[in-house]
């Protein structure tokens, strides 16, 4: 299997050895298969993994893209996953949701 062209991660707040903190596992629910489902609709060359903590919890739930080292902010909608998707489409990022 090739590599894929982009890698999306998604914070689920895991810590090593401790129950989940902080909110992004609790405001991504359901989230994630929207988000696959998004990206085989629109054909993208794209890889959805969860993370543990990616420690931005006040500004959770956190979405990253790779390579770009693209970091979203309050993605907890399905408008906020279309917004990202459209962006790796269109080739520009969401600036509403970009982390600063």
């Amino acid at each position: 299997m090739a590599l894929p062209e982009k890698l999306i991660l998604v914070c689920q707040s895991f810590r090593v050895g401790k129950e989940p903190k902080g909110i992004c596992h609790k405001q991504t629910d359901g989230l994630l298969q929207y988000m696959e489902e998004g990206i085989l609709d629109r054909g993208l060359d794209v890889q959805v993994a969860t993370t543990g903590c990616l420690k931005q919890c006040e500004k959770g739930p956190v979405v990253v893209i790779q390579p770009d080292n693209l970091w979203f902010k309050g993605v907890s909608s399905e408008e906020a996953v279309d917004a990202i998707l459209d962006g790796l489409e269109s080739g520009s990022a969401p600036a509403e949701y970009l982390l600063s």
